[in-house]
């Protein structure tokens, strides 16, 4: 059948024009999708100015925009337990230009002892670790014991008498004891505070038995001076200003050995390129010399590795927690 001259030009000319609607897509999603990082990075820190979390993530956000290209500006959003800085994060748009720097206890924690506004499941995209805090537990001059194993059996002998403070509920200093109350099966007062200023003074004036806290400068000068005496550390090994001091793994207690990890997330649905950059540029810059050197000045330890591996310590943390929880819930109320 022969098509009419007429008819066959108006089909050529409506297969041009279609052609050529096809040929301009990838020019159009291009410019819809510029390069990443196409603006200034922004880094979430869960927790107020000043302190070391927050100095460490100006460390970072130095060596990581010269590597990026863009500012990465810093915005402190503390709160709740980091868990306010974190919801923040999840409601940002996942283009790789939102971080935050957190530990890893509002995702493994928060949620199991109280509600928050954001799925830790499914709410973030772990891009890499970064530190281990170690945590020490000292006795104060309220303390009559020597060593760990004295502690224990002192609050054997006495249930309840052994006071031990913490931070406050929740904390990680908090778990440390939960994790040797349950083990051990004593009973030892959980004295909470909210944070490290009136725990420290008390502690010098032998108000309680036991202090659990981070390893930090000031801390060591009172062990040295002989005002606390270290009775153990939470941390993978032995720490290098403490050398002599066990770990709580090594004492028997490795449920109770924690530290606090803390690392960079993004939110969900980040691209996989994205993440990926961002985990080995970190990494990079963990290596450096100069963040070593911070690290080391402040009694923290370097983290880092691969997506999956810190991934897989988010879960293995969530489900110790849950654990943790459901054996005694009690300890969290």
């Amino acid at each position: 059948m022969t098509v009419p001259p007429l008819q066959r030009r108006h089909f050529m000319r409506r297969v041009s024009v279609g052609l050529a609607a096809v040929c301009a897509l990838p020019r159009l999603s291009y410019a819809a999708s510029p390069p990443w990082p196409h603006r200034p990075v922004r880094l979430i820190v869960v927790y107020p100015p000043g302190g070391v979390s927050d100095g460490m993530a100006r460390v970072l956000a130095d060596p990581l925009a010269q590597s990026l290209g863009v500012p990465v500006l810093i915005e402190n959003r503390p709160g709740a337990g980091g868990s306010l800085g974190m919801d923040a994060l999840a409601r940002a748009t996942p283009d790789g230009c939102t971080l935050a720097f957190s530990a890893i206890s509002p995702l493994t924690l928060h949620p199991l002892i109280a509600r928050v506004p954001y799925d830790p499941l499914r709410a973030f995209a772990p891009v890499a670790s970064v530190m281990r805090t170690p945590v020490l537990v000292v006795g104060t001059q309220a303390f009559t014991g020597r060593g760990f194993g004295e502690l224990i059996a002192q609050a054997r002998s006495r249930p309840g008498a052994v006071r031990w403070a913490t931070s406050g509920v929740a904390t990680i200093g908090h778990m440390v004891l939960a994790q040797v109350r349950m083990q051990s099966r004593t009973d030892i007062t959980h004295i909470p505070y909210q944070g490290g200023g009136p725990q420290l003074n008390d502690a010098l004036g032998g108000q309680f038995e036991v202090l659990s806290t981070n390893v930090a400068a000031q801390q060591l000068q009172y062990i040295e001076g002989g005002r606390f005496q270290a009775l153990a550390v939470g941390a993978p090994a032995r720490i290098e200003a403490l050398p002599a001091v066990p770990t709580l793994a090594e004492l028997g207690f490795e449920k109770a050995n924690r530290d606090s990890l803390f690392g960079i997330f993004a939110p969900a649905h980040t691209p996989a390129s994205v993440v990926q950059r961002l985990n080995l540029e970190i990494n990079r810059v963990l290596r450096s010399d100069a963040v070593l050197a911070r690290l080391r000045g402040a009694y923290n330890l370097p983290a880092g590795g691969g997506i999956e591996d810190f991934a897989h310590e988010i879960t293995l943390d969530r489900r110790r927690n849950r654990e943790l929880v459901a054996g005694d819930r009690s300890q969290f109320d």
